[in-house]
């Protein structure tokens, strides 16, 4: 009898080193407690072990079936996977006791297998069911989605999600074709965004920003990055460092602005009578914001819009150090 091999969509994980390093795994920090908020296919979770004491910690999460599976290959009693959105870490981590982490890594990109598996419905390249659900045991299809969603919404998430100035003919095409047929591949897809978009950015397929808007739709991602954000200062300890890896500039608009708003506090009119002790305070300081190399790109060019920023949460004045 012959078997058909599922076939190994190889992930290269972007910013490995540089986002291990930033979390500062040495001296005390080697046996803390972490949190991996994206497993994807662990090469962030895998480094960060090698890296802690025998009593450390690392809580991973993810939201994708595949990945779930890949984590619990790994056997070892300092990890545990969550299958589900970082944006439950709040209730995640006190059902497992723990009050405060010493560092968070957020990477907020999707893997190369959920993008190469034509069957993800993530790819306008290769033609597949139009899923694009990161977790496919909930939730609606984007088929589902397109399907029923009225032409005023689909232009608006297009357009705020894709950053797609034909928003509007796009929507209106998508509307006209449903009304034939179902739309329900991918190739479908992009044939109708191409057929709407009147001119195109060079080097780029016309279906990019429609694809990302869908997929950041149905898997509500910026809604989870917003919650994630909190949980995660939150969950931090004085001294916890918190990176986040952003792939597209309305993600990374939302780390700088809530890195910013913590690290940078308004301060009162100084004629005020304040005294410098009742100023209020910074709760985080910028570390770091790091790009990949030209090397990394070159390797991996899906690396090349990548940006992590890194910031500290700080004690409060007047605390123990």
């Amino acid at each position: 009898m012959t078997t058909t091999a599922v076939p190994e969509y190889q992930h290269q994980t972007v910013l490995l080193d540089e986002a291990v390093n930033a979390l500062d795994l040495q001296g005390e920090r080697a046996h803390g407690i972490y949190v991996d908020g994206t497993f994807g296919r662990g090469g962030h979770s895998r480094l960060i072990l090698s890296k802690l004491g025998a009593n450390a910690r690392l809580i991973a999460f993810d939201k994708d079936p595949q990945a779930i599976a890949t984590a619990e290959q790994i056997k070892d009693q300092r990890f545990t996977i969550v299958h589900d959105s970082f944006a439950t870490m709040a209730s995640a981590l006190a059902e497992r006791g723990i009050g405060a982490v010493d560092g968070i890594l957020l990477d907020l990109g999707i893997s190369s297998p959920q993008v190469d598996d034509a069957a993800r419905g993530f790819s306008f390249r290769n033609d597949g069911p139009l899923d694009m659900r990161m977790d496919t045991t909930r939730g609606i299809s984007a088929a589902e989605w397109l399907a029923t969603e009225t032409e005023q919404t689909l232009e608006k998430v297009i357009k705020e999600y894709g950053e797609e100035r034909f928003a509007f003919q796009i929507a209106k095409a998508i509307v006209a074709r449903r009304a034939v047929e179902p739309i329900s591949s991918t190739r479908q897809l992009a044939g109708i965004v191409a057929g709407a978009v009147k001119t195109r950015e060079k080097g780029k397929d016309p279906a990019t920003r429609t694809f990302q808007a869908i997929r950041i739709f149905v898997n509500k991602e910026l809604e989870d990055l917003e919650a994630g954000l909190k949980q995660a200062f939150d969950a931090l300890a004085p001294g916890g460092i918190m990176a986040v890896i952003s792939f597209h500039s309305l993600e990374d608009r939302m780390v700088k602005r809530f890195f910013a708003e913590r690290a940078n506090v308004k301060q009162p009119d100084r004629r005020l009578p304040i005294r410098a002790v009742d100023l209020p305070q910074p709760e985080m300081k910028l570390l770091a914001k790091i790009k990949p190399s030209d090397a990394e790109v070159n390797a991996n060019p899906r690396a090349r819009s990548a940006v992590m920023r890194v910031a500290q949460r700080l004690a409060p004045k007047g605390a123990l150090q």
